[in-house]
């Protein structure tokens, strides 16, 4: 297949679950298939990042854009601006008046049997005209995490706020998926809800994968009270996880082992957590570190205390990858195919999760035992050659069924509908 994958960044480096499920995908597809990659690109990008680009596509197509910064004059002037918008501010900031006029060139000159929109950001350039078959590749159920934004906001400005992108979201990613061939998402939890939240009946799911030779056990000694998490810090459901464990959670474990410690591995942490530092002291912010794979290694357990989220977690994986025990909420494992007492420890209220930790740390058989299997399920189940392997699949499906459309009509993942 020739595919024009759209995106509003490149990939380098390859440092948070969203890059590294593309980055992975894209470097087995194309061994296969041509990929032209179609992105914004900051103006700021270090020009080695447009050169690595040649590890995942054949062509890459560099639309310059100028990304906002979090907390700064002008991102509050366009959260305000944002206000007279029915767009959610998430997709609007992407808008780009260079972006649709490329991708139609393309889509006119390029003959493509595919065009493939990664993530739904990109989705508010794509022009209506299209001549290709076309798939919206959903690594979230977005509306869903604004949803928990609000519901687990405490005050009422955030509330109101986070209310009003839920709604607008929801709206805008309902039509956003009626307008493509075939949704994939990247767990069966999210297929479902999509395919019930949004009358879809061309929404597929594939299965997330991890490198087991990158993320390995390693040979070290783990300080046997310390725990870690990784992720994208300025990404909000990271950020609120790990606020709710400094207040809620942390201490319930500290009464029964004082010397407990969390490092915080992962990029651009807000003013709010390296304030959060300093008030619980056992808590370590790295920010952006070159390997994870060390702040993992020495640890004795690692978290994932989400209580806002989609999609599915890489980070599990690659700690079970590792054989660390993983202790997490129902939402932060939510759409793995892990079983909770065997895999990983599964645990919701602030009690309960202290509680699956305390056991984690002070009984060394339960940890070998879940570290042990946690690094089987994966080596045995799951790798990203299947994963980009059942996406070329669905991919191919999808360009077939739209050759096979009679001439005057457009199918879409939601209905087939007279012209």
């Amino acid at each position: 297949m020739k595919i024009l994958w759209l995106k509003t960044e490149l990939l380098h480096p390859v440092d948070k679950g969203g890059r590294i499920r593309t980055y992975q995908m894209l470097k087995a597809l194309r061994r296969e298939h041509a990929i032209t990659y179609l992105s914004l690109v900051d103006e700021a990008e270090p020009a080695e990042n447009h050169h690595l680009a040649d590890e995942y596509c054949h062509r890459l197509i560099a639309v310059p854009w100028r990304e906002t910064p979090k907390g700064s004059a002008r991102f509050y002037r366009d959260l305000l601006l944002n206000q007279a918008s029915s767009l959610p501010y998430a997709v609007q900031k992407y808008r780009s008046s260079v972006m649709p006029q490329a991708i139609r060139r393309e889509l006119r000159e390029g003959h493509y049997d595919l065009l493939v929109c990664d993530f739904l950001t990109p989705s508010v350039n794509l022009p209506e005209e299209r001549q290709c078959a076309t798939v919206l590749f959903q690594h979230n159920f977005e509306s869903l995490i604004w949803q928990r934004l609000y519901e687990t906001a405490r005050s009422l400005p955030r509330k109101i706020h986070f209310h009003q992108q839920w709604r607008r979201m929801l709206r805008y990613e309902r039509a956003a998926c009626r307008r493509f061939d075939a949704v994939v998402a990247v767990s069966r939890t999210d297929r479902d809800l999509m395919r019930q939240a949004f009358g879809l009946s061309e929404v597929y799911d594939v299965p997330t994968g991890v490198d087991t030779e990158y993320f390995r056990p390693a040979r070290g000694c783990s300080d046997p009270l310390r725990l870690v998490f990784t992720g994208s810090m300025d990404w909000m459901p990271n950020e609120d996880a790990i606020v709710y464990f400094a207040e809620q959670i942390l201490p319930r474990i500290a009464q029964v082992l004082p010397g407990v410690v969390l490092t915080v591995v992962g990029r651009n942490p807000s003013p709010r957590l390296m304030e959060l530092s300093k008030r619980y002291l056992p808590i370590f912010i790295t920010g952006r570190v070159d390997d994870v794979r060390p702040h993992i290694d020495r640890a004795a357990a690692y978290i994932v205390p989400l209580r806002i989220g989609g999609g599915t977690r890489l980070k599990i994986f690659e700690a079970m990858a590792m054989g660390k025990p993983v202790i997490s909420t129902s939402i932060g494992a939510e759409g793995l195919p892990v079983r909770d007492g065997t895999d990983l420890l599964i645990a919701d209220e602030p009690e309960a999760f202290a509680h699956a930790v305390i056991r984690v740390l002070t009984d060394q058989r339960l940890a070998l035992s879940l570290g042990g299997q946690a690094r089987a399920t994966v080596s045995e189940n799951f790798s990203w050659e299947s994963a980009a392997a059942s996406f070329a699949r669905i991919c191919e499906r999808t360009v077939r069924q739209r050759a096979m459309q009679p001439e005057g009509f457009e199918w879409s993942a939601g209905a087939m509908r007279g012209a």
